[in-house]
């Protein structure tokens, strides 16, 4: 309990300031300026001139522990290093708790007071015979200051485990006078240093939860992306995309988005969002992700269809060989009708086995007369070895070689598609502090359309929130350009904003955010950071389609 020796009034405004001390340390939320507050009121409290905040860096080893200087300030000297300041340079380097040898570096004022977890209090440095001022004299020496009453105090936190260390110099009188620190100082001090190592606590705990749960989205993301060269950075590329899209948006007023604007937390909100996008692709099986070709399951199936032509090429040169014996035994000569009848079956199935690896590869667009001619192929017979006739190929084979966009067939692409209902139902399980509840509906909206026809819920432009429609943008700008997908080459600047344009125009990405992604040149910052030089080309934008000019350029 506090014995000050001031009067009852004085003891009054004491205990009005420590406790006007304890709200806004308990209220400061950046780390930075906590430090700043703890050491500026221990100042206040007892008109130290200087003062210094040590914090422990742990260290496996507990012996290879050290101070690190985290502020220095000096009234007469016009020193402030670290917090608002200027940085802490390589000149205060940090203090060894340990010696080389393992004994505890004692000599040392500050580091004696951490590792004994007392508080030390000293007159006059140069008459100190149980420390080691030399560094302090050799300062002096240097700055011509003279630096005389200290008071050090270990700062412990609820495990009783000193996490940083005070240290106050020269505390002056009313006259400018250095005097010495007084026991009403180590009282108001030790008041002040449990208020603030719960402060520090607090803060650490927070931060290294912010920093777990952080760690934690970014691990999921990336495992999605190795799940699949398919996706290959996707998940660690979107992000990017969403928040250069989103800081351009923010304070612009720019037409259709007048009054959005986005602070710390909201952009921290949507960054996590941006992360957790695709985390459903957790369950989508590997075969349906990993689909590349469409005969593609755990294996490539052209293979099999490769061998089924080579034995009908194999039948083919069987049945000419076999003509030629016959004609010899016959004394006759085989005639050049019959020849060219089997060198045309042979390079037909040749010309057909070639045509269904192109099919198998899938595009953007599969023409119509690709169709039926892989639906006559699928009619040719083969014998197996049992001898029994198959159709060249079966109805499970024919359906995916005739997909017509991609590599997916309609209940695959279900079945990628239901990574949506996943990750929503994921995203809405996890309890999210107020500040991240938004989370859920961001990350979930990225495959709507503008007009409703999207996925998983089928949301309208007006029913989902700008971040949300944002992702939209990002995710497919990402996808369009990135350079892993196997069935497609990455795209150049030109033909993907002109296919995103054509989205727009077709009611499936939002107008004014492409607007602004190309007007404000967001693309060409994202495609600098991490497209191919070949890929970043000029872009038309005056026949750029779903594009309109503002005047609002970056």
């Amino acid at each position: 309990m506090m014995q000050l020796t001031q009067a009852p009034d004085e003891q009054f405004q004491w205990v009005r300031k420590l406790n006007a001390i304890g709200i806004a340390l308990s209220s400061e939320a950046n780390q930075e300026q906590l430090l700043e507050l703890i050491l500026e009121s221990a100042r206040t409290l007892t008109h130290a001139d200087a003062g210094t905040l040590y914090m422990v860096d742990e260290q496996d080893e507990p012996q290879a522990r050290t101070l690190r200087f985290a502020l220095v300030q000096n009234d007469t000297l016009g020193i402030h290093f670290g917090g608002s300041g200027a940085p802490v340079d390589e000149t205060f380097q940090p203090l060894p708790l340990y010696l080389q040898n393992g004994a505890t570096n004692d000599r040392m004022v500050v580091a004696h007071s951490v590792l004994s977890e007392q508080t030390v209090n000293i007159t006059d440095a140069y008459n100190e015979k149980g420390f080691d001022f030399s560094g302090t004299r050799a300062f002096d020496q240097k700055t011509g200051y003279r630096s005389k009453s200290i008071l050090v105090v270990p700062l412990k936190n609820h495990q009783d485990e000193v996490i940083a260390a005070l240290q106050l110099l020269n505390k002056k009188n009313e006259q400018g006078e250095t005097i010495p620190f007084d026991d009403a100082d180590l009282e108001l001090i030790s008041s002040l240093a449990s208020q603030a190592a719960i402060a520090l606590t607090n803060r650490r705990l927070i931060d290294d939860l912010h920093h777990l749960f952080e760690s934690f989205t970014q691990v999921i993301a990336n495992a999605i992306d190795a799940k699949s060269p398919q996706t290959g950075a996707h998940c660690r590329r979107v992000p990017d995309a969403t928040l250069m899209i989103a800081d351009a948006a923010s304070d612009s007023n720019y037409p259709g988005l007048e009054g959005f604007s986005m602070t710390e937390a909201d952009r921290y909100e949507l960054k996590t969002a941006a992360w957790m996008h695709d985390c459903g692709k957790v369950v989508t099986p590997p075969h349906v992700v990993e689909k590349s070709r469409k005969l593609e399951t755990i294996y490539d199936r052209i293979g099999t269809i490769e061998a089924r032509l080579e034995v009908l090429v194999r039948d083919v040169r069987i049945q000419a060989l076999e003509a030629q014996v016959n004609a010899l035994q016959a004394g006759k000569a085989i005639g050049a009708d019959e020849i060219g009848s089997f060198n045309a079956a042979e390079q037909y199935f040749e010309g057909a086995l070639n045509f269904l690896r192109t099919c198998n590869t899938g595009g953007e667009f599969m023409e119509e007369a690709a169709i039926e001619r892989v639906e006559e192929l699928a009619k040719l017979t083969y014998q197996t070895l049992e001898g029994e006739t198959q159709h060249l190929l079966n109805e499970d084979e024919c359906q995916n070689l005739c997909i017509r966009k991609g590599t997916l067939t309609d209940a695959e692409r279900k079945i990628m598609e239901d990574h949506m209902v996943h990750t929503i139902h994921m995203l809405e399980q996890l309890p999210f502090p107020k500040h991240l509840k938004r989370v859920p509906e961001f990350a979930g909206g990225h495959h709507e359309r503008m007009d409703g026809n999207g996925y998983p819920r089928g949301l309208t432009r007006e029913q989902m929130s700008i971040p949300a429609r944002i992702m939209g943008i990002a995710d497919v700008f990402e996808a369009l350009t990135a350079p892993e997908r196997s069935y497609k080459k990455p795209m150049a600047l030109s033909q993907t904003l002109t296919i995103m344009g054509r989205m727009v125009e077709n009611n499936h990405l939002d107008p004014d955010l492409f607007n602004l992604f190309v007007e404000k040149q967001v693309y060409l910052r994202y495609a600098e950071k991490y497209l191919q030089p070949e890929q970043i080309d000029d872009v038309d934008l005056n026949n750029l389609p779903g594009y309109r000019a503002t005047g609002m350029q970056a």
